[in-house]
């Protein structure tokens, strides 16, 4: 496999498409970033790193829910840049989620972040995904 990053994404997908409640990934440093900023900004519930499973590791991501109109946090999670086109931003043209109300997960020299957190770091970087 060679976009790991797509895999994760499609996962994860998967998952809220089939309403699971957890879904199992295998872990490299670069997911672990972005779910942890998942987590941070709301879109899913809890997740945890289980390293006993295999030599690379797992996340274990608890999927969140609205509890009346069973509908998931994430409406949407789309893979910008691919290892056969990368999409590079600068700081002054950082991209709008919906126009603010979603977020784009970017790897930058400071590691990674969110499109707001660059726009305060003044630092541009490769557009991984747009999540909303």
């Amino acid at each position: 496999m060679t976009d790991t990053i797509s895999d994760y994404l499609t996962r994860v997908r998967n998952a809220i498409r089939a309403n699971h409640r957890v879904v199992e990934v295998p872990a490299s440093n670069l997911k672990k970033e972005i779910t942890k900023i998942l987590f941070e900004k709301g879109y899913i519930l809890n997740y945890k790193f289980d390293d006993s499973a295999n030599v690379q590791g797992v996340i274990k991501i608890a999927l969140k829910y609205n509890p009346v109109t069973k509908t998931s946090a994430i409406r949407n999670l789309e893979r910008i840049s691919s290892p056969g086109l990368r999409k590079y931003t600068g700081t002054t043209k950082l991209p709008r989620v919906m126009n603010g109300l979603g977020i784009a997960i970017l790897s930058t020299s400071k590691g990674v972040m969110t499109d707001k957190e660059a726009k305060k770091q003044h630092v541009g970087g490769e557009v991984l995904c747009y999540v909303y």
